[in-house]
């Protein structure tokens, strides 16, 4: 294999930069961290949103939250990142749009967390819902025997009960926004992916320094995702809840 291999390519500077491709990378691990945690944030309020109205008893509101997931969901999340970032804000009042274009700061940070959050709401969604109807329907029967109104009961009764249970998967999905967030270097945003493909193209083909050290940043960006979840699970865990169905 004729490959000029070079691990100090990281610590040398970039000639159109005053930063090292060391600092570029790290540049591009804090841009990828914010995106998913913002992203995140926005999954899981949505998310538990539309996957709790999808249980309650009046249809035309749990089509809400159908209609929600299954345009998020089945839509795939390139195609959904294009058309925030390309198409709404052509549908915007004029004033509105000319603001998104050529005004709106951070544009690019808040399109992609906006795509990511709501595709990945559609799945916490799901997995809001199968948590409640995996409740005993006794659950939901004693809180309105106490005097609770329906949200009283999802709110002290169901969801923190349901949220228990559906941890785990959301531990999979919680690593999986940091991973699908190397979509938005399609719009500029300056997160791993689109900073290694710079890099490459600097360093005059460093490739597999590049994307081994990109590998590495996002397997611990997904590792410590699932670091944290398993502590949230352990501390919130109540003993034989499931086993118990």
């Amino acid at each position: 294999m004729n490959y000029n291999w070079n691990w100090g390519i990281f610590l040398q500077q970039v000639s159109s930069s005053d930063h090292t491709f060391l600092d570029w990378m790290f540049i591009g691990l804090g841009w990828t961290v914010a995106v998913s945690l913002t992203a995140w944030l926005i999954a899981l309020l949505f998310g538990l949103v539309m996957g709790t109205l999808r249980t309650v008893p009046n249809r035309r509101v749990a089509m809400i939250g159908t209609i929600w997931v299954e345009i998020f969901r089945n839509i795939p999340i390139l195609v959904q990142l294009f058309l925030w970032f390309f198409v709404v804000p052509e549908l915007l009042p004029r004033d509105l749009s000319m603001w998104v274009k050529q005004d709106m700061p951070a544009k690019e940070f808040i399109t992609a967390a906006v795509a990511l959050g709501f595709f990945t709401s559609a799945r916490v969604a799901e997995q809001v819902r199968a948590g409640i109807q995996s409740l005993p329907r006794g659950q939901r029967n004693a809180g309105l025997a106490l005097g609770f109104t329906q949200a009283q009961t999802y709110r002290h009764v169901i969801l923190p009960m349901a949220l228990r249970i559906i941890i785990p998967p959301l531990t999979s999905e919680f690593m999986n926004t940091f991973k699908n967030s190397a979509v938005s270097f399609a719009i500029g945003v300056w997160d791993l992916t689109f900073v290694s493909r710079q890099m490459v193209e600097e360093s005059g083909g460093q490739v597999i320094e590049t994307l081994t050290v990109a590998t590495l940043l996002y397997f611990l960006c997904a590792f410590a995702a699932n670091r944290l979840m398993l502590l949230i699970e352990r501390r919130t865990r109540v003993p034989g809840l499931i086993a118990s169905h």
